[in-house]
């Protein structure tokens, strides 16, 4: 495909911001290791990532990276309000990056009523003016990105954050460093058009029907919702996902009727060599037993020796494919005109 080409579907450089995702993933941990916080939060017994989209997604994968070696439990809400046990035991991190997102801004006013130790990390903001007005912590991080592009400016600094509070034992520095040079030799194969770049050779297999991601409970559900996410944005293009052993005790069922619909569907399955022995057994047999209803069934492994080098492989991998379907589709992978038009009606 010719430069023109590119440029012509591709203006505001989505291709660039995910070709620079270990540059940023390597200026994030400049920013974490500048982190210098005014409160105390060793006391938080657990943690509650406030935020919606492309940045309640940082707080998906730290909580997926910090699970080994933290000692309280971290969930993620993406709603207005809180849920009921919030209390003066709790973090609330609250990610927006542009510091406007209005559920977001709910839960953090609700988290000061509740007495919830609070912080920020953002670009800026009402979230920013809020949190300072409070004299609460913030974090800030560089602005010029699409949230959902910005991924390594959120979650990088959370991890810092739970160090530097003592609510995170250890932060495997030499994993991110190893991850950032495993996608810069990764990044120069799923970037070209050529026959050794599996990302766009799933594109090309998937762009023009309806991809159904799984993954396992405890190592790819992450990444799979962010593949979702990112074909959703990125290309423009509807998609699912769920996660085993769960899937086992309900969606497949489902592949039993509607065979005309069935046959414009097709799995990825997400894997990490860590995943539980009978997940893998689980995945073997539902891919067996779904067999030919679908159009297609693959899978896609995490490479890299710790399990943070291979979460951000699968996550990295996924955005090449988003950006590829985009490309197989000639649309432009950076507005998201529907969510800029709800948003606008919502304001009225």
């Amino acid at each position: 495909m010719s430069d023109e080409k590119f440029k012509r579907l591709d203006p505001d450089n989505m291709f660039g911001h995910i070709y620079g995702f270990a540059d940023q993933l390597e200026s994030a941990m400049e920013i974490g290791k500048t982190v210098k916080l005014k409160h105390d939060y060793s006391s938080a017994k657990n943690i509650l990532f406030a935020g919606m989209g492309g940045s309640a997604i940082a707080g998906d994968v730290a909580s997926a990276v910090i699970s080994e070696n933290c000692n309280i439990p971290s969930v993620v809400n993406r709603n207005y309000s809180l849920p009921q046990w919030v209390d003066e035991s709790t973090l609330v991190i609250c990610l927006s990056y542009s510091g406007n997102t209005e559920e977001t801004l709910s839960c953090m006013e609700e988290a000061f009523s509740k007495g919830a130790m609070t912080l920020g990390i953002t670009t800026g903001g009402e979230l920013v003016s809020k949190l300072e007005e409070q004299g609460r912590d913030v974090v800030k991080i560089p602005e010029g990105f699409p949230p959902r592009a910005a991924l390594g400016y959120l979650f990088i600094p959370i991890l810092y954050v739970l160090k530097e509070s003592g609510v995170l034992d250890n932060l495997d520095e030499t994993a991110l460093s190893s991850s950032i040079n495993q996608l810069r030799l990764e990044r120069d194969i799923l970037s070209v058009e050529g026959e050794e770049n599996r990302a766009k050779e799933v594109a090309q297999t998937i762009y023009s029907t309806v991809p159904i991601i799984y993954g396992e409970a405890q190592n790819t559900a992450v990444a799979a919702l962010r593949w979702r996410g990112q074909l959703e944005e990125n290309a423009k293009m509807v998609a699912f996902h769920h996660v085993l052993p769960e899937m086992n005790h309900n969606e497949i069922v489902g592949y039993e009727n509607n065979p005309e619909l069935l046959s414009n569907l097709g799995i990825i399955w997400l894997t990490d060599k860590s995943d539980h022995e009978r997940n893998r057994r689980r995945r073997e047999l539902t891919k067996s037993i779904i067999g030919e209803k679908v159009l297609y069934q693959f899978y896609i492994t995490g490479k890299g020796n710790s399990y943070f080098e291979r979460l951000i492989y699968l996550i990295h991998f996924g955005d090449w494919v988003s950006y590829w379907c985009a490309i197989f589709h000639e649309t432009d992978p950076t507005p998201v005109e529907s969510i800029t038009q709800l948003k606008k009606l919502l304001s009225e």
